[in-house]
Formats: C-alpha cells, sequence, structure tokens
C-alpha cells in the first residue's frame, strides 16, 4: 500500500497497522464499530508513548489526558483479513487543559478511507480524577506533535 501523505487527510500522521481478525466481525460480516474505536484508542496511545508520555510517566505525573467526546464516521466496511493502518494526529491545544485528536483509518489493499474519527481529551490529575492543568512534561512531549498546517487538498470521500 502507498502511504505516502496523498492518502492521509493530514501530512505525517503517527501510525499503526493492524489486520482485522474473525473476532473483530459482526452478525454484519464486517468489522463491528467498537473495534474501530478500540483501533484509535490504540494508535493514540502508541503515539503518546512515542511521544515519551506512558502510563508509568502518566502515574508519576499524577495527571492523565482523558477522553471527554468522541465523534466517529464510519465511512466503508472492512472484513477478516482486511490490513488496515490508522494514523492520528493531535489537532489542537489549549496548551492548559484541553486536546484534540484526529483519527483515519486506510484500508491497505486499496488506499480506502474505511474511518474518520475525532477525539476530545482534558488533563486530570488521577487521584481525585478532577480537570487540571497540563504538567510541563505535558507541554514538552505533546506540544512539538501538535498539527499546526492544514493540508489543501478537498478529501474526496
Amino acid at each position: 500500500m502507498n502511504t505516502a501523505d496523498d492518502l492521509w487527510d493530514y501530512p505525517q500522521p503517527f501510525t499503526l497497522a493492524t489486520r482485522v481478525s474473525p473476532e473483530d466481525i459482526d452478525g454484519l460480516q464486517h468489522t463491528n464499530n467498537t473495534v474501530y474505536v478500540k483501533w484509535c484508542e490504540q494508535v493514540a496511545w502508541a503515539h503518546s508513548v512515542a511521544l515519551g508520555l506512558d502510563l508509568d510517566s502518566y502515574r508519576a505525573l499524577d495527571r492523565a489526558m482523558a477522553i471527554t467526546r468522541s465523534e466517529f464516521d464510519y465511512l466503508q466496511a472492512s472484513r477478516a483479513g482486511d490490513e488496515l493502518v490508522a494514523g492520528t494526529w493531535i489537532e489542537a491545544w489549549d496548551r492548559r487543559l484541553t486536546m484534540q485528536r484526529r483519527f483515519q483509518i486506510l484500508r491497505a489493499a486499496d488506499g480506502a478511507t474505511v474511518l474518520r474519527g475525532l477525539m476530545y481529551f482534558v488533563c486530570i490529575e488521577i487521584s481525585s480524577g478532577r480537570p487540571r492543568r497540563m504538567p510541563q512534561a505535558f507541554i514538552d512531549g505533546y506540544g512539538p506533535a501538535v498539527r499546526n498546517t492544514p493540508k489543501t487538498r478537498a478529501r474526496s470521500d
């Protein structure tokens, strides 16, 4: 599959490849929608870890980025055996409390986008569950990854 930037909605996604397993299939014989949510969570965590912010770091800082809202557009079906690539970008943040992350999942065989998603996050204090300002480690880790250059091509699907 050509995973060049021309297939992605935005340049330079952080990506994670996966294959649809028989366990991912629902009664309609395509990938269950909850599986896509799981893949988005997995690529987001992998990106966070790559930026130096893993679960141990979260615990040590008593801070975490918690999902407050998610939106998903299921555009095409995928089926058992399909190879997919999940991509993510940190789209926006206020450097204090909130962050937005975009997702796109491509089917390797034809480059088709099968899902687009958006998650909203808030920084919380793990011990209390209450919203708190991002620690400097979050600003240093996530900051350089924030996408600030929109792609100019129109989305066709």
